[in-house]
């Protein structure tokens, strides 16, 4: 018995899918979409994304000359198949795994991924810099941002449009139109349009016009340039996209190579200044599952081709995600003050649960991270309880926000940070890494991180108490670690931590949930004779100074252990022995925090590993921090 051959199987590069005839490039959509169908069954990933955009995938590829064109990819999300079509199908199968390939594109991974992205709304700044560039150099290229309606919603791409409209550079947008229910119908008719006002006649007489009418007297030549601007939005809708300086094509049909390609071409031949391209286009096309799905498997796990069912995991705990949400619809009902604001994430941070509960409620600012955070601080000023509940990796887009309209105005702001810490398969781009570095300078900031989910239920009472300060809270992606559960949050001493185990000669100091990995620790130094506490800080700021000291006083090595990057916790904890001359005595110090590296996607647990931030490598430090050479059978308490 031997395999059917498919198209697809003779394509190793866009270069032989340039080969091909045109009218064999449906058969290699199907192709495709089969392909990226079967490898994100086994790995799980951005599905219905990349299912949406196959067909134009397919035309990008066959129209342009990548990777001399420079072809940009927004977010990623979308980009499976066209790693598949890049060289990369032998591999598609290790998707988000250890050692596999990212599931966004990464310019390390393929001279294909001329710009790595995981973040939304940054190809339309980089392919104009690009733009700049081969201008500058006098290159002969085309360059092409590919990005979706959501994108679309952040500032930064209109603030890289206007900026392309002033320039006059030649840059090629394509605004991949998946969700807006305002797109014009499409079809024939408006494929020939878009056919013919992309062709070189149009684009030449309706320059022709311009350069007339600007001979004319100004307020007739306003006139003229506007009669023919609205004219043209009348029938495509491209007036805004004009506005900043675009010359707009479409909207045609995603999922039609004959109106694809011919588009494309009259695009790529073009001399004129910045193009934009309206596609629309269906998440999940092709896949009923996703079809009928409401979010159109945008990520899935690991799921049955046949059936679409997803493989689901046995929770032993609820996840830090659904606690939160479900913590602030219990402090909701007893305050009216309470909101919550997301930046287009409502199921990513629990936000869906509160808004179910509280539709006036809840606000989704869309990808717009800067304006979501003063947004809540208008909020603040007049007195209500904003909740911005962001990704801890995004936050970094507001941070200036978080800084100059929130902090200097000591806003109660209560920021919510999912995501803290790594993360697993998705890689660097989504570590919340670096929020205790950033946040833990800020004056006046109230730091926390629940070690389990009953803490956390705790923490989102006591943001809900603290009227007169900014606050952030952090957490991690996944599940709680299996304890008790309270009825109701009860707010905590503010800057207060707790002794968890008692010991005398090392202390372990945790700042969140690496404290179940310190109470591993402890149990495996107890085994070699050493007595070892364990504490949880709760607090990075304020600072439990009395705790550190005692810590400090009573063991010869105190070890700190949080999941973020130097310049955090152990910073704060350092500072307040060295001001405190607690160095002085001999005290054995050591802070453990994620290594100087971007840790590349992997299950959490061999991530963390690699960090040295389990079981395994606390111990390791103790040892080292007593300057002992002591072997240790650690694979017994593995």
């Amino acid at each position: 018995m031997t395999l059917s051959t498919t198209l697809l199987d003779a394509i190793r590069t866009p270069a032989d899918l340039r080969r091909l005839n045109e009218q064999d490039l449906p058969k290699v959509a199907a192709d495709l979409r089969a392909e990226t169908i079967s490898a994100v069954a086994v790995t799980g990933g951005h599905l219905g994304a990349g299912l949406g955009v196959v067909e134009l995938t397919v035309a990008l590829h066959y129209v342009f000359d990548t990777p001399n064109d420079r072809l940009i990819w927004d977010v990623g999300h979308q980009a499976y198949p066209h790693k598949i079509l890049t060289g990369r199908r032998d591999r598609i199968r290790t998707l988000r795994q250890g050692g596999g390939l990212s599931g966004f594109t990464k310019r390390a991974e393929s001279e294909y991924d001329c710009f790595g992205a995981a973040h939304s709304s940054t190809s339309i700044s980089a392919g104009l810099g690009m733009a700049v560039a081969r201008d500058l150099s006098g290159e002969k290229r085309n360059v092409i941002a590919v990005i979706g309606d959501g994108a679309m919603s952040a500032g930064m791409a209109y603030e890289a449009m206007n900026n392309a409209g002033a320039l006059n550079s030649r840059l090629i947008v394509i605004l991949n139109d998946n969700e807006m229910s305002i797109a014009p119908p499409v079809g024939a008719l408006s494929a020939y349009l878009a056919r013919l006002i992309s062709g070189r006649t149009y684009t030449s007489l309706r320059e022709i016009g311009k350069q007339i009418a600007r001979r004319m007297p100004r307020s007739i030549e306003e006139k003229a340039i506007r009669v023919e601007e609205y004219a043209r939005g009348f029938l495509t809708g491209g007036t805004l996209f004009e506005e900043l300086g675009f010359y707009y094509v479409g909207p045609i049909d995603g999922h039609n190579l004959d109106h694809l390609v011919p588009v494309l071409r009259n695009v790529r031949e073009s001399e004129n200044g910045p193009i934009l391209v309206h596609v629309v286009t269906q998440k999940g096309k092709g896949y009923a599952p996703a079809e009928a799905s409401s979010d159109r498997y945008h990520g899935v796990v690991k799921f049955d081709v046949a059936t679409g069912k997803q493989a689901k995991a046995q929770a032993n705990a609820p996840s830090y995600t659904k606690v939160f949400g479900e913590s602030l619809v219990k402090e909701a009902r007893k305050d009216d003050k309470i909101v919550a604001i997301t930046a287009a994430m409502p199921g990513g941070t629990g936000v869906d649960i509160f808004q179910k509960a509280f539709p006036p409620r809840t606000f989704d600012v869309g990808i717009a991270e800067q304006h979501g955070v003063t947004f809540a601080a208008g909020l603040a000023t007049e007195g209500y309880k904003p909740f911005a509940a962001i990704y801890s990796t995004f936050l970094q887009r507001g941070y200036d926000q978080v800084v100059h309209d929130v902090a200097i105005q000591r806003l109660p702001v209560r920021f919510v940070l999912d995501r803290a810490g790594l993360v697993g398969a998705d890689g660097p781009t989504h570590a919340g890494a670096f929020d205790l570095a950033y946040l833990g300078c800020l004056p006046g900031f109230v730091l926390m991180a629940p070690a389990d989910e009953a803490e956390l239920v705790h923490m989102v009472a006591t943001q809900v108490a603290i009227d007169d300060a900014p606050s952030a809270l952090r957490y991690p992606r996944g599940d709680g670690v299996g304890v008790d559960m309270p009825e109701f949050g009860v707010p905590l001493e503010i800057g207060k931590g707790r002794i968890m185990r008692e010991g005398t000669s090392v202390a372990l100091l945790s700042y969140g949930t690496r404290l179940q990995e310190c109470f591993k620790a402890a149990d495996m130094l107890a085994a070699q004779g050493l007595s070892a506490s364990v504490a949880d800080a709760r607090f990075a700021k304020p600072l439990d100074t009395a705790l550190v000291l005692r810590l400090a006083k009573e063991h010869e090595v105190l070890i700190t252990i949080e999941e973020g990057a130097i310049g955090g916790f152990g910073a704060h904890v350092l500072q307040t022995l060295a001001e405190n001359g607690a160095l002085d005595s001999g005290l054995k110090v050591r802070c453990m925090v994620l290594p100087d590296v971007f840790i590349d996607q992997d299950s959490p647990a061999a991530m963390y590993a690699v960090a040295g931030l389990d079981a395994k490598g606390i111990v390791a430090k103790v040892f080292e921090a007593l300057g002992k050479d002591v072997r240790i059978d650690l694979m017994q308490h593995a």
